[in-house]
């Protein structure tokens, strides 16, 4: 299910996953029955889109049922990073990977 609202959000918004991982109380071990799935990436704009004088959409989040998906463009995480953002340190420092190769590469971002 989380692959497959991965595979959809890129290619509806026709961008290239770098990095994806689960975040919050099921990464860390804190699952309660409750406990919804926090999935957090990365991601990148075809080359064009930076190329224009609108900046392109730098968040892209998408609440599914019990699946909260939640991603930064590579330029604002970096932006963020340098600030050392808590929810982007905490969000791409998770254990558990999600295989960002197979989505990405299913639709690549030309």
């Amino acid at each position: 299910m989380i692959e497959q609202e991965l595979q959809g959000l890129v290619q509806e918004k026709h961008v290239r996953l770098l990095y994806a991982c689960e975040s919050g109380s099921r990464a860390w071990g804190f699952a309660s029955t409750d406990s919804d799935y926090d999935i957090r990436f990365l991601y990148v704009h075809p080359k064009d889109a930076y190329l224009q004088l609108d900046y392109p959409q730098d968040t892209l989040d998408r609440i599914i049922g019990d699946l909260d998906i939640s991603g930064w463009d590579i330029f604002k995480a970096l932006r963020l990073l340098r600030k050392s953002n808590p929810p982007l340190v905490g969000g791409i420092d998770d254990t558990i990977l999600l295989p960002v190769r197979k989505i990405s590469s299913a639709y690549p971002c030309s």
